[in-house]
């Protein structure tokens, strides 16, 4: 398998890594998934008004993952990181261990290091 090849797998292998987790959790809030509640309650939302925002955000998550799948562009995917980092931070901020927060660091390196790879930022000479 040459370099191209490689990268092509590469690339494709974090698009499914990250159409996977968004897909996932928007899925789960789509169907108005309560645990997560607090997290949106700590925000300043009520309860009802978080129960009512879930459903958007897990569709907000659903198109995410399909661009990404599709075709990522790459502001899509710096948001992919940036509200993956958010929600795994809300965590202990809501009363949750850090580990809450450590455990979810792949959701949100992922998106950030395919942010990095199709922005070409590796592509610098360090001196």
């Amino acid at each position: 398998m040459g370099r191209l090849e490689k990268d092509r797998l590469i690339r494709i292998l974090f698009r499914v890594g990250i159409f996977l987790t968004f897909f996932g959790h928007g899925y789960i809030a789509l169907t108005g998934n309560t645990a997560w509640v607090p997290y949106l309650e700590v925000l300043g939302f009520s309860e009802k008004q978080a129960i009512a925002i879930l459903p958007i955000i897990g569709t907000v998550d659903i198109l995410v993952a399909l661009t990404i799948l599709i075709r990522p562009f790459k502001w899509v995917v710096l948001w992919a990181a940036i509200w993956a980092f958010s929600t795994a931070l809300i965590r202990p901020i809501s009363g949750a261990s850090i580990l809450a927060f450590i455990e979810r660091g792949a959701n949100w390196m992922l998106p950030l290091i395919f942010y990095l790879i199709i922005t070409n930022a590796f592509n610098t000479k360090i001196k």
